[in-house]
C-alpha cells in the first residue's frame, strides 16, 4: 500500500460515519444540543466538514467549497471562509442551522470528493513539503493531512454519541 492509498483508505472511512451520524434526523434534532454547553450533531458535522474544506483548499491552493454555490444559505450562515467553528461561542454554535441532514451530507460529500481527488495524486516525497510555517516545528503536508483526519474522526464520533443522546432524550 502506498501513501496515497493509505490516506485515501483513512479518509474514505468518514462518509459512512458522517451518514450514520445524521441520516434520518430532523432539522430540529440536528440543532438540538444533547445537554447544556454541548454541541449539536449538526454543528459537529458542519464543523468537521468546514475544517476539512478549509485545510484541503489551502493545501491545493483553491477556493473553499463553502464559498461557492449556496452552501452557507443552507446552514443559515454567510459564506465567510474564515468561519470553521473554531472558538465558536454558544450563540455562534446555535446559529449553525442546517436545513436538513441532506444539506450536511451534500456538503460533506462534495468536500470529500475534492479531498479524495487530491489524495489520489500524492507521492511519498509530497508529505515532507512544509505547508504552515506558523508552528515550531513547521507543519508538513503529511502532518496536516493526519491532523485533519484525526479531527474529523473525533468530531464524527462525538456526533454519533450526541445523536444517541438526542434520540433517547
Amino acid at each position: 500500500m502506498d501513501v496515497s492509498e493509505l490516506l485515501t483508505e483513512t479518509y474514505d472511512r468518514l462518509p459512512d460515519l458522517v451518514r450514520a451520524a445524521v441520516d434520518g434526523l430532523s432539522p430540529e434534532q440536528l440543532r438540538q444540543a444533547p445537554g447544556p454547553g454541548a454541541n449539536p450533531v449538526g454543528w459537529l458535522v458542519w464543523h468537521l466538514t468546514r475544517v476539512q474544506d478549509d485545510h484541503v483548499a489551502d493545501l491545493i491552493g483553491t477556493e473553499q467549497v463553502w464559498t461557492t454555490g449556496d452552501w452557507a444559505a443552507r446552514f443559515g450562515l454567510t459564506s465567510d471562509p474564515g468561519d470553521t467553528g473554531y472558538g465558536h461561542t454558544a450563540e455562534q454554535v446555535a446559529a449553525v442551522r442546517p436545513e436538513s441532514a441532506r444539506a450536511l451530507l451534500d456538503y460533506y460529500e462534495t468536500v470529500h470528493a475534492r479531498t479524495r481527488d487530491f489524495l489520489a495524486g500524492l507521492r511519498p516525497a509530497d508529505l515532507d513539503r512544509v505547508v504552515d510555517e506558523a508552528w515550531d516545528p513547521p507543519v508538513t503536508l503529511g502532518v496536516r493531512l493526519v491532523s485533519v483526519a484525526e479531527d474529523d474522526l473525533q468530531h464524527v464520533g462525538q456526533a454519533a454519541y450526541a445523536r444517541g443522546l438526542v434520540e433517547v432524550g
